[in-house]
C-alpha cells in the first residue's frame, strides 16, 4: 500500500486529484503489474531463500582488513590490490560413505568391515580410478570402518597422499526435523557431535585459496550422518532435513565449491556402477 500511495503522488503533476487522475493512475499501476514477467519455475518474483555468497566468510571483503580513515595513497592502493586476489580454481570434494561393516559389535575396532563392504570399497576404488581425474588427496574418517575403506580405495590410487581426521568420525550432527521414533541419541550427543562435525565443515569447505591454480579434487572417507549434515549445509539446504537423505554404502557424493562462492551438486550416494546384488545402505 505504501508503493501504492508514492506512485499515486508521482503521478499527481500529471492527472491532479482529480477521481479520472485516480482511476487513470490505477490503471497504469495494473497495466505495470500485469506487465511484469514472472519465471515460470518460481512461485513468485522474489526467491523464498537468497544465496548467502559469503557463506565461508571468504570474500574479499572478509579476508582484507579495512581501511583507517589515516590510511596512506600508498596503503589505499595496497588495500585495492587485495581486494582484487580472488580464487580462480574450483574445488570439488568427493565424499564417501565406508563399505558394508558389523554394526552389531560395541567397540569400534570390531566394526570392521563385511566381506560384501569390502568388495562395496573395491568398486568405488575402480570407478574413481576410471574417472581418472587429477585426485588431490585421500582423507578418511579415524573410525576403523572408514579407514578399511580408504586402505582398500587406495589400491586403485596408490600414489595418492592422504590423512586422516577425528574430524570426520561418525556422530549426531543435529536434532532432525521431522523426529526420528527409532533413532533417538541422547541429547548431549547433539551438543557434543555437533559442534565437531560443525566444525569439519567449516574446516573442509570452503571456497580455494587465491593463489590455486588449478582446481582440486579431494575424496574424503567418512560417515552418512556426516556427509548428509555437509551437503545440506554446503546447499544452503535447512541442516535439520539431513536424515531425509538415504545414502548407499561405498556410495559417491560430489560436491563442487565455486571461486564464487556458488556450491553445486554433481552426485548424491551415487552407487549405480556397483552390480544391484552389491548395493546395501544398512
Amino acid at each position: 500500500m505504501k508503493r501504492f500511495v508514492e506512485k499515486v503522488f508521482q503521478y499527481k503533476r500529471v492527472f491532479g486529484y482529480t477521481a479520472a487522475g485516480v482511476v487513470a493512475v490505477v490503471g497504469i499501476l495494473v497495466y505495470k503489474k500485469q506487465n511484469v514477467v514472472y519465471s515460470s519455475w518460481t512461485t513468485g518474483y522474489d526467491p523464498s531463500v537468497k544465496w548467502d555468497y559469503n557463506w565461508d566468510r571468504r570474500e574479499p571483503s572478509s579476508l582484507v582488513k579495512p581501511l583507517k580513515e589515516s590510511a596512506t595513497d600508498e596503503e589505499k592502493l595496497k588495500h585495492e590490490e587485495d581486494l582484487k586476489k580472488v580464487p580462480t580454481a574450483s574445488r570439488h570434494l568427493i565424499l564417501i560413505r565406508h563399505g558394508q561393516y558389523h554394526d552389531k559389535e560395541k567397540l569400534d575396532i570390531d566394526r570392521k568391515l563385511t566381506v560384501l563392504g569390502r568388495e562395496q570399497a573395491a568398486f568405488t576404488g575402480a570407478r574413481l580410478a576410471d574417472l581418472n581425474y587429477p585426485w588431490t588427496k585421500l582423507i578418511s574418517s579415524t573410525m576403523t570402518r572408514a579407514r578399511e575403506t580408504a586402505d582398500i580405495i587406495h589400491k586403485s590410487l596408490p600414489d595418492l597422499p592422504r590423512e586422516e581426521s577425528d574430524l570426520l568420525r561418525e556422530g549426531a550432527p543435529i536434532p532432525p526435523e521431522p523426529p526420528i521414533g527409532h533413532w533417538r541419541p541422547e541429547k548431549h550427543q547433539f551438543y557434543s557431535e555437533g559442534s565437531r562435525i560443525e566444525s569439519a565443515f567449516r574446516h573442509y569447505f570452503h571456497r580455494a585459496n587465491s593463489d590455486q591454480v588449478n582446481d582440486s579434487y579431494e575424496i574424503m572417507v567418512c560417515h552418512a550422518n556426516v556427509i548428509r549434515y555437509f551437503t545440506c549445509r554446503a546447499l544452503q539446504f535447512p541442516p535439520e532435513g539431513w536424515l531425509r537423505i538415504s545414502l548407499n554404502h561405498a556410495s559417491i557424493t560430489w560436491i563442487t565449491i565455486r571461486p564464487n562462492g556458488r556450491v553445486g551438486i554433481k552426485t548424491l550416494g551415487e552407487s549405480g556402477f556397483m552390480p544391484v546384488d552389491k548395493v546395501s545402505v544398512l
